[in-house]
C-alpha cells in the first residue's frame, strides 16, 4: 500500500493523480446537482481526436482513468520487477508520459459504444428523424 502511494503521489504521476482528483470533485458536483455533464461541450469538440459522440466529460474522465491506471500500474510493475538504478529512475519519469498515447488509443475505443447513450438529439435516432423527414415530404 505505501508503494502505490508513493507512486500515485510521486513525480510525473501526480499530475494524473491532480486532475483525477479534479475530475473526483467535478462529478460530485454533477451528482448533487450544481453542474451538469455537458458544461464542456461547447468549449471543445472532441471528432477531431476521435472521441465524438459523448460528452467532452466523459471523454476526458475515461482519459484520465486510463491514463492514470496505465501510469501508475506501468510504474508500480517497475518497482516491484526492476533492480533500483539509474535506468529505472529514468522510465520511472518517461513511463507516466508514454502512458498518454495509450490510454488516448483506448479511450477512443472505449467511448465508440458508448456513442448511442448520448445521442446528438435526444428523443430522436438516426431512423426516427429519417422517417420524420420522408413522412415530411409526403
Amino acid at each position: 500500500m505505501r508503494t502505490l502511494l508513493a507512486v500515485a503521489t510521486g513525480p510525473p504521476t501526480i499530475l494524473l493523480t491532480t486532475a483525477l482528483v479534479v475530475l473526483l470533485c467535478f462529478w460530485l458536483l454533477v451528482a448533487a446537482g450544481f453542474t451538469s455533464v455537458g458544461t464542456f461541450d461547447a468549449d471543445a469538440n472532441l471528432r477531431a481526436w476521435g472521441m465524438g459522440g459523448v460528452p467532452v466529460a466523459v471523454a476526458v474522465t475515461m482519459l484520465t482513468v486510463v491514463a492514470w491506471f496505465l501510469s501508475v500500474g506501468g510504474v508500480l510493475l517497475l518497482a516491484v520487477c526492476a533492480p533500483p538504478c539509474a535506468a529505472t529512475g529514468l522510465l520511472r519519469m518517461v513511463l507516466p508520459v508514454a502512458a498518454l498515447p495509450v490510454a488516448w488509443r483506448l479511450t477512443c475505443l472505449f467511448v465508440r459504444p458508448l456513442h448511442r447513450l448520448f445521442p446528438d438529439e435526444p428523443g430522436l435516432s438516426g431512423r426516427g428523424r429519417a422517417r420524420d423527414h420522408v413522412d415530411h415530404a409526403a
